[in-house]
């Protein structure tokens, strides 16, 4: 079955990994400007301060876009460009920019998904408690008030937060991502908690104030397990691991899931978190599980399973050479069949997938080229895997490649390349790759 012809081709990236200009124009710090300036937290002292430059690039970034025939471009507004305390005044330098880019988008034919929150908390607000301050999702309603009175009249899809599990499993528990705090596992949930709660105030200031029909969503990783096989006992075992949630972390899909659609912690995580459980009202579910218009998920990789003798879910060793990224991560494109078809019968909402992509060893060729076929194999199978879902009913609306532009890649700085564009982070130049003629061909 054919992709519909209303299927979304995207690309997408996060304002700190692209946009550079980090101490420009009435910016004010966020919590990664801070961390990345840290001894030893980013591989070989990289920072975000420049990254690719698309501040001042983003007309030929757009370009590039329109090139390429992308239909849509998952951005994010950066909350510290825009309100450089993170509450109160508003900076119309960083309005200005998402303005332009914004009016840059439409003019050439591609449609804003625009995130919310992308991991980079103005570094005034972490001073004052962060996520763990249970004012913190006031202060995100208030920037996406801001957000949606400057832009709704243009923008109508919305994405929250990006990532929750990484947020806070990542930058509040293991300390590897900003603001590199390590804390219990109770004031981790307590903060994911808030995070939750933000979201929901997000959706609720989006519905309410939109200039527009605003199509409102948000994007978790989609943690989920695959079966080892085709057998009945094994799906089963794989959709029941895909939603158990481990009490040693925060790593899982339930726990994040289950409250913002279904609107309750599901009771497997209660019984495993225990004591740590957050203290939550009714009315605290209740704003967390404001109506949603998509499932977007962020999906790479998942580990295969087979049942047990008692029927639980048991890891398959990956084969001696099996396919991987250059970040170790196991090469399955079914995972985007198995996401599919586990999300929707939990939660019932049409899926886009907001990330999915891989970084593999490549350079520019002496014949001025990026010579990427892994990469292009990549995108073809994983979509093959979308259309076969598709041809059974599970309703998947839309694909956002990982990313537009190779980029600042969090704690690895830069080692690492993602996308279907080559920045030379030396001199910013641009270079599509064969992935991204590629690309550009799927929409045709």
């Amino acid at each position: 079955m054919p992709f519909p012809k209303d299927f979304i081709w995207g690309t997408a990236t996060a304002a700190y990994q692209v946009e550079g200009a980090a101490f420009e124009d009435g910016k004010g710090l966020g919590i990664w400007d801070v961390f990345c300036h840290r001894p030893n937290t980013i591989w070989q002292g990289h920072t975000g301060d420049t990254a690719c430059d698309h501040y001042r690039r983003y007309l030929e970034d757009v370009g590039i876009m329109k090139e390429l025939g992308i239909s849509a471009y998952r951005m994010e507004i950066a909350w510290p460009r825009v309100i450089p305390e993170g509450t109160g005044a508003v900076n119309p330098k960083g309005i200005d920019f998402y303005d332009k880019l914004i009016d840059a988008l439409l003019a050439a034919g591609i449609d804003p998904w625009v995130t919310l929150y992308h991991w980079n908390l103005p570094q005034a607000l972490q001073q004052r408690g962060g996520w763990m301050n249970p004012d913190s999702p006031k202060w995100f309603g208030d920037f996406a008030s801001v957000v949606i009175d400057k832009f709704s009249d243009r923008v109508t899809n919305w994405m929250t937060i990006n990532e929750p599990q990484v947020i806070i499993n990542h930058g509040m528990f293991t300390g590897v991502h900003a603001p590199g705090y390590k804390l219990t596992m109770a004031e981790a949930l307590a903060a994911g908690h808030n995070l939750l709660l933000a979201h929901g105030r997000a959706v609720s200031v989006i519905r309410d104030k939109t200039k527009r029909p605003a199509s409102v969503g948000f994007a978790p990783v989609g943690w989920l397990r695959r079966p080892a096989s085709g057998d009945p006992r094994d799906i089963d075992a794989a959709r029941t691991a895909s939603f158990e949630v481990d009490p040693a972390n925060l790593w899982n899909s339930a726990w994040w899931l289950d409250p913002v659609y279904l609107g309750r912690y599901p009771q497997q995580g209660i019984e495993a978190y225990g004591k740590d459980v957050p203290k939550y009202t009714d009315e605290d579910m209740s704003i967390i599980s404001q109506e949603l218009d998509f499932f977007g998920v962020n999906i790479y990789t998942g580990a295969a399973v087979k049942a047990g003798a008692d029927g639980r879910a048991e890891l398959v060793p990956n084969q001696i050479g099996y396919r991987m990224n250059s970040y170790d991560w196991p090469i399955v494109p079914d995972v985007l069949y198995w996401a599919g078809k586990f999300f929707y019968e939990r939660y019932k909402k049409p899926l886009v997938i907001t990330e999915n992509g891989t970084c593999i060893t490549e350079c520019l060729s002496k014949d001025g080229r990026v010579h990427d076929p892994q990469r292009t194999e990549f995108i073809a199978d994983h979509l093959e895997q979308v259309e076969r879902a598709i041809g059974e009913g599970i309703p998947y609306k839309g694909y956002f490649y990982w990313s537009l532009l190779d980029n600042f890649e969090w704690h690895w700085g830069y080692k690492y390349r993602f996308g279907l564009v080559h920045v030379d982070f030396e001199t910013g130049k641009r270079t599509v790759k064969d992935s991204g003629i590629y690309f550009s061909k799927l929409r045709a």
